[in-house]
């Protein structure tokens, strides 16, 4: 029973959902065959863990604090993006601006100034009777610092025309960096543009986000390829060495009878080759006409070999009707030989003397 459910937990162990759940841990099927129950205990705990390792309680508060970690940081960016336009809209004093601007830079600057001031003295609830503020100041004491209540006003009355103004230029830029085609396009289709940029660039950040856990979870399964790869290999290797004890013996004749079908085919196919190369090399060399003439010859002198083999079977007749005569006829034949040298020698001492 216990071997069954062991075998359970192993196959729900290996499906894609469950090996997601758990932290990256590099288990071999050896591991899981060695202790039957870890399939199990880790099966278990994937209703109390996350992939990271902690506890889904845990997770759950990491989480929330992560939310609320986001939202103050988006609030701290909107101000400091407003923060950052005024200090930009600060540097541009002296630079042969209106005097309407000038004097609108010169009370932001003022205002600005007294406010970082005001930062600075607020030491907070739990500090102010503990320790003195910078120099005796006090928030009221910089009062007398601020422009007059109308200039005040008028800048207040100007700021949001002038970060409206400075806030479209950097979303001009932004899309002109995200989308350049619409460096070229009219005031409508920019302003459209800038409609859906925040939603394109929040699409794009999703879709890096999704990337990113994507390359994290695919570094894990590497990971976990490169911890079985070598266990792999290992395992291949032993196999292969068995397998090559097992079948090279009972393969070698069988692929020593092939070796020898395909010499044996290969030595016949150089045979026919030649041979077509021979003929080849003949009809090349006779011609028809030679062919007649060459059969013309050979029926000739087959006609004469005909006839001297008749000649030479009347011969070795008349030869063997003489040799019934006994030895007599052999003595005959010598004398005969004999007398024909002596008249052929005389004939010859005729000629000389007749020469001479």
């Amino acid at each position: 029973m216990a071997s069954a459910l062991g075998t359970v937990g192993v196959q729900l162990l290996r499906q894609p959902g469950c090996g997601s759940c758990l932290p990256p841990c590099s288990l071999t099927d050896e591991d899981l065959a060695a202790y039957p129950g870890l399939a199990n205990l880790l099966l278990g705990l994937t209703s109390h863990m996350d992939s990271s390792g902690l506890s889904v309680h845990l997770a759950q508060q990491m989480e929330e604090a992560r939310k609320e970690l986001q939202r103050c940081r988006g609030n701290w960016l909107k101000w400091e993006v407003v923060h950052r336009l005024l200090q930009e809209a600060l540097r541009e004093l002296g630079t042969g601006l209106s005097p309407r601007d000038q004097k609108f830079l010169e009370v932001l600057e003022q205002q600005l100034s007294v406010a970082e001031l005001k930062r600075m003295l607020d030491l907070g609830p739990s500090l102010q009777d503990t320790q003195p503020s910078l120099l005796g100041l006090e928030a009221s004491d910089l009062q007398e610092l601020l422009p007059p209540n109308q200039e005040l006003e008028q800048m207040r009355k100007h700021l949001p025309a002038e970060l409206e103004k400075r806030l479209k230029s950097k979303c001009l830029a932004v899309l002109g960096y995200y989308l350049p085609e619409s460096d070229g396009a009219g005031e409508v289709a920019r302003a459209a543009m800038l409609g859906t940029l925040a939603e394109c660039l929040a699409a794009e950040k999703r879709r890096l986000r999704e990337s990113q856990a994507r390359h994290q979870e695919l570094v894990g399964l590497l990971e976990q390829q490169k911890a079985a790869y070598p266990q792999v290999l290992l395992r291949c290797l032993a196999i292969l060495k068995r397998l090559a004890r097992e079948l090279r013996l009972n393969a070698q004749s069988e692929l020593d009878y092939f070796s020898t079908q395909y010499l044996e085919t290969k030595c016949n196919a150089m045979f026919f080759k030649i041979r077509l190369e021979e003929l080849s090399i003949l009809l090349e060399t006779y011609t028809p006409e030679k062919v007649d003439v060459h059969r013309m010859m050979r029926d000739k002198l087959q006609a004469a070999l005909s006839q001297e083999e008749q000649d030479l079977a009347t011969s070795r007749k008349i030869v063997s009707n003489y040799e019934t005569l006994g030895p007599e006829f052999e003595e005959l034949v010598k004398e005969y030989a004999r007398l024909q040298a002596i008249i052929e020698n005389r004939r010859w001492a005729l000629r000389e003397f007749s020469k001479d």
